[in-house]
């Protein structure tokens, strides 16, 4: 039986229609969270809301490209005017980009998708948390990083330097909201199976598989679990820091 560590709080996910985010978004609400989904994907994000709904929970579904100030800030005014709180926010929307890709053959173009997405969506993610949060004295905020940012995966520069600036961000914004009762950390997960893989270059998929000691890729379930502590009230005097969820890929 889950526990209800969320009851009363409202959590807001970006990238919770399908994935990591999905699972996310389903472990948080079955412990008793209040849910804003945050998606571009307009179809998807319906069905999932619908789904979650069909299972008693409550929740709200916000269209949002999280690399666009405007839909950002008003996703979050519309969670503040439907919850009137918010208590955590998990940044999950993220793009891969190109894979078995020389920075020879890599266009600037697909530099800056990658970039707008991965690490302008955290930074204005965590901005408009962070400004209601500030008003409460109380947040938990995680943003989704990736084993890639710490070790760098060859071939794919744009996602390893963009998961690199979220942790970054995640170190100095945790220093920098230390003593307010809001915690900010990240966490890195080495390949999880999910859908955003399954464009990725098996080459470069089994290059990154082959990396994880425990010899198989993440589930959604366990990254959903890890979260569910990182982001709970008892998870207090952790901030600024990337968690590893990598099979034993990250060992520091």
């Amino acid at each position: 039986m889950m526990s209800e560590r969320f009851k009363g709080q409202v959590a807001v996910i970006s990238g919770g229609a399908e994935g990591l985010g999905k699972a996310i978004a389903l472990r948080l609400a079955r412990e008793g969270a209040r849910l804003v989904i945050v998606d571009f994907n307009k179809e998807k994000l319906a069905k999932t809301v619908e789904a979650l709904a069909m299972e008693g929970h409550e929740v709200m579904g916000e269209a949002v490209d999280v690399s666009n100030e405007d839909e950002v800030r008003e996703g979050f005014k519309s969670a503040m005017e439907r919850f009137g709180r918010i208590d955590v926010m998990v940044n999950s929307a993220g793009i891969v980009g190109p894979t078995s890709t020389s920075i020879l053959d890599y266009s600037v173009a697909d530099f800056d998708k990658i970039y707008t997405v991965n690490l302008r969506g955290a930074f204005l993610m965590a901005k408009y948390a962070l400004k209601y949060m500030s008003e409460k004295g109380y947040g938990r905020i995680l943003l989704i990083a990736s084993i890639a940012g710490k070790e760098g995966n060859p071939f794919m520069a744009g996602y390893s330097a963009t998961k690199a600036g979220v942790i970054g961000l995640v170190k100095g914004l945790g220093k920098e909201f230390a003593t307010t009762g809001i915690t900010i950390n990240g966490l890195a997960p080495a390949v999880i199976r999910t859908a955003m893989n399954a464009d990725t270059d098996p080459e470069q998929l089994a290059y990154m598989a082959s990396k994880i000691p425990m010899g198989r890729l993440g589930t959604v379930e366990e990254v959903a679990a890890a979260t569910s502590f990182i982001v709970s009230p008892e998870n207090s005097f952790s901030t600024g820091f990337i968690y590893d969820i990598s099979g034993g890929r990250a060992t520091y």
